[in-house]
């Protein structure tokens, strides 16, 4: 079965950036399109980005939208997320997903979960 891990959490003042990384084991990652979620305290898991499975594709959550981008490096078997300008409403554990399928829309359904990540922006 696919197994995902992310990486790249940590503290962050208001403004600073952090770069997430999903990196998979037991199965290259060149055929599933791969979303990132957030979940905050006492909010819903929500989707804020994803990319189809040649990195061709990409869409975002509006909230993120200028400030994220997604990216994939399908030879190290890994996406990324570069978080800008982040705000404290940024705070969530990050998680990433992945589908057996070329193409990606928000929302999405994913088979394929990893741990998260913590991303804490404060001052």
């Amino acid at each position: 079965q696919l197994q995902l891990v992310e990486s790249g959490g940590g503290l962050v003042q208001p403004g600073g950036s952090l770069r997430l990384s999903c990196t998979a084991s037991k199965f290259t990652l060149d055929d599933y399109a791969i979303g990132w979620f957030r979940q905050a305290p006492g909010k819903e898991r929500e989707e804020v980005s994803c990319i189809s499975s040649g990195g061709g594709s990409l869409d975002y959550l509006d909230s993120v939208k200028g400030r994220f981008t997604i990216s994939r490096d399908n030879t190290k078997n890994t996406v990324f997320l570069q978080m800008n300008s982040l705000q404290p409403e940024d705070t969530a554990i990050y998680y990433c997903a992945a589908r057996f399928s070329p193409y990606c829309s928000l929302p999405g359904q994913y088979n394929y979960w990893g741990q998260g990540t913590q991303v804490t922006v404060s001052s």
